[in-house]
């Protein structure tokens, strides 16, 4: 049985839509998932890099082709009211309902996606995060230093292993990012020939090119 490891940030529509579609990429296969948060700011600064929302065409155009890829898949998606917010609450609650060394539950990371793609409201409403966490029944504190810490280290350690947005799914220490890498995902796990040569690692060899100045 294949280990998968999910890296997600709830801030992410992207993220959403591959967590509502990975059931059906994963039919019929012998996998086993873990769900681990991460900030998904915290490895674009690792990687000096901005998000969508921060170029305003990016961001139009991203939330433009989420809408269409909800429709595309039969997902609901609801864009909550603002939009970048902080993310950290809802991470460190899905960290805190899970032992400390583990990984929260599908069910829970299901209850935080819909909190915060489902409705249009604001993900960070105080009664909103008061209503969750009492539906989930965390473990642990979310406020405790372990769970901060323990984002911090799942983050680090996610960008340590090349991760450099959400969602990616590591699996046999190869990294698939993106919605659209779900099938690809799937052609790897289901044995296609392509991936036991060397074509892999081909496409990914640098090539000489002109270097941007600053």
């Amino acid at each position: 049985m294949k280990h998968l490891r999910f890296h997600f940030d709830v801030v992410s529509p992207y993220a959403y839509l591959a967590f509502e579609r990975l059931p059906q990429a994963l039919e019929g296969l012998s996998v086993e998932v873990s769900f681990q948060p991460v900030l998904f700011a915290g490895l674009l600064q690792h990687w000096e890099n901005k998000g969508p929302a921060e170029i305003e065409p990016k961001r139009a155009w991203t939330f433009r082709q989420v809408a269409w890829l909800a429709h595309e898949h039969g997902v609901t998606i609801d864009v909550p009211v603002q939009h970048p917010f902080n993310p950290l609450a809802l991470l460190r609650l899905a960290l805190a309902c899970a032992p400390a060394g583990s990984t929260p539950s599908r069910r829970v990371c299901e209850r935080l996606f819909h909190h915060v793609w489902h409705g249009g409201a604001d993900a960070n409403d105080p009664q909103r995060l008061k209503t969750l966490r009492d539906a989930l029944a965390p473990q642990r504190d979310p406020a405790d230093d372990d769970v901060k810490l323990a984002l911090k280290d799942a983050t680090a350690h996610a960008a340590s292993r090349g991760v450099f947005g959400v969602p990616t799914v590591e699996v046999d220490g190869r990294l698939f990012w993106g919605l659209d890498s779900l099938a690809m995902l799937a052609a790897y796990l289901r044995g296609d020939p392509w991936f036991d040569g060397t074509a892999w690692d081909a496409a990914a060899q640098p090539r000489p090119g002109v270097q941007r100045r600053g």
